[in-house]
């Protein structure tokens, strides 16, 4: 099967701060997200063991059930697999180092399989259960960590992506942090009382490339607000929703930034996930193949990239 190498140098443009916050008022916006609706979260119940260099258990919700376990199989490398709906899902990560292999096929009789919108409901119930229960951040033990990391990325993981890929990548060169840009006022969370805006987050798809303005936002990064779980735009005022392909509309909230979907367990902001959430929230769904090489260059900063606070 072919591999992929996830390694991305970008370079950035800036933006300056200072305007006022206003008010957001909750009107909502529907994005068009390629003719597709995601499926919706499966909740369960998570029930997670931990012992040394080591945390598995199950996750249940109605009659999908979830097998995991992650430990550590040589000094700093972990091993996380997870098992649902017949996929065997494994990645092999080497933080300290920047390198690491994930893989996917059926349990029956090994064969290339992909994810697909039911599994990616209830890995995304399961993410949401390990960001609950588990401690922020590097609080958590780093078994169950790289546990929460592995999932959240597989639970955004497009079916157009092969599961059997390498991943590597090391600060400065496969991932670029933005942990300043996650401030605003000085704060990493809470509302905004003056702006620190980057530019831009950009993809390109069918509309345009990365230097198409409709394929650009400014953002504010980092936990400053959401609205019915989505974030706000600008539009003669604060609004809820998302923009489908302005001309480098302002966004802000939901996390805009951060690694994995929304407001995970760990606090990692990069350019590549930055590019994501450009992509996923302009217009696209979250599995769709317009968004795929943003989501194969923030896969590394996911895994590998040390959190903001």
């Amino acid at each position: 099967m072919k591999r992929l190498v996830a390694m991305l140098a970008v370079s950035v443009l800036f933006a300056g701060c200072g305007e006022q916050q206003e008010q957001a008022p909750q009107e909502q916006v529907s994005p068009e997200i390629d003719g597709e609706q995601a499926a919706p979260v499966k909740e369960g119940t998570l029930s997670l063991q931990e012992s040394a260099g080591a945390a598995e258990g199950r996750f249940v919700s109605g009659d999908d059930v979830v097998a995991f376990r992650s430990r550590e199989v040589e000094p700093g490398v972990f091993s996380v697999d997870v098992s649902l709906h017949g996929l065997a899902l494994n990645a092999l990560m080497d933080p300290a180092n920047g390198a690491g292999s994930l893989d996917g096929f059926a349990e029956a009789n090994g064969a290339d399989t992909q994810i697909v919108d039911e599994d990616r409901a209830v890995l995304a119930g399961f993410s949401a259960a390990l960001n609950r229960d588990l401690p922020q951040g590097d609080a958590a033990s780093p078994a169950a960590k790289y546990l929460r990391r592995s999932v959240s990325l597989w639970a955004e993981h497009p079916s157009s992506v092969e599961l059997e890929r390498t991943v590597l990548g090391e600060r400065g060169r496969g991932y670029t942090m933005l942990c300043s840009y996650a401030k605003c006022g000085g704060a990493y969370t809470g509302s905004c009382s003056s702006w620190n805006w980057y530019s831009y987050a950009k993809h390109d798809c069918q509309h345009g490339g990365f230097d198409a303005t409709i394929n650009q936002q400014i953002a504010q990064l980092g936990n400053h607000g959401t609205c019915s779980g989505d974030e706000y735009y600008y539009s003669s005022g604060w609004k809820c929703g998302e923009p489908d392909h302005w001309s480098r509309p302002k966004v802000y909230g939901n996390c805009f930034g951060r690694c994995g979907g929304g407001c995970g367990g760990d606090t990692q902001y990069t350019v590549d996930a930055t590019n994501h959430d450009g992509c996923v929230r302009n217009g696209h769904a979250l599995a769709s193949a317009y968004c795929d090489d943003q989501f194969t260059s923030a896969s590394d900063d996911e895994l590998y990239a040390g959190n903001c606070y």
